[in-house]
């Protein structure tokens, strides 16, 4: 009884609180990859993670405006499936840094990898990285995401590392700031 009592209110103490009329974050164990079972949102659909178009890329407007409420937001990073640039139906489950919102419930992203590849800016290590690695933006390819493509947010990246992260993609597409 009494193990039973404890159990009830240190998983109460540990549930983060939903706000009325928010949906809370998903919640799925961290791991690098998707929840064993069920396919990786964004991976298929109308929610599928793609590439955007020059002409969306040309449109994007960035701003900082994280808010930890479960949707992606700019400023935060969020895990999706992400297609390989081949487009042949494989790609990988990865943290996306989301950079502006695009509308109709879909934000623009670039992805992270903890490898250091050419042409890729350093963004730090966070929450989203299970092991604590550095990560790198690809600031060359950014991505379509939706709410309903994205498995989970994963940390609200500090100002001045967004910052960073923007002008490295403006500089790769030819964007004014």
């Amino acid at each position: 009884m009494l193990s039973s009592l404890l159990r009830s209110l240190a998983s109460a103490l540990l549930t983060p609180a939903r706000r009325s009329g928010t949906r809370g974050p998903r919640r799925y164990p961290v791991s690098d990859g998707p929840a064993p079972q069920q396919p990786s949102p964004g991976r298929s659909g109308p929610g599928a993670t793609r590439d955007l178009s020059r002409a969306e890329i040309a449109t994007l407007r960035p701003d900082y405006q994280p808010r930890p409420d479960g949707d992606p937001d700019p400023g935060e990073v969020v895990w999706t499936w992400v297609p390989y640039a081949e487009n042949d139906g494989r790609g990988k489950d990865r943290p996306v840094l989301i950079i502006a919102r695009l509308g109709e419930g879909a934000v623009a992203g670039c992805y992270l990898s903890t490898k250091p590849h050419s042409g890729f800016v350093s963004v730090g290590s966070g929450a989203w990285d299970g092991q604590g690695r550095e990560s790198f933006l690809a600031p060359e390819r950014v991505l379509r995401v939706t709410a309903d493509g994205m498995r989970r947010e994963g940390h609200v990246l500090s100002r001045d590392r967004f910052d960073r992260a923007v002008t490295a993609v403006r500089r790769a597409h030819g964007l004014r700031g």
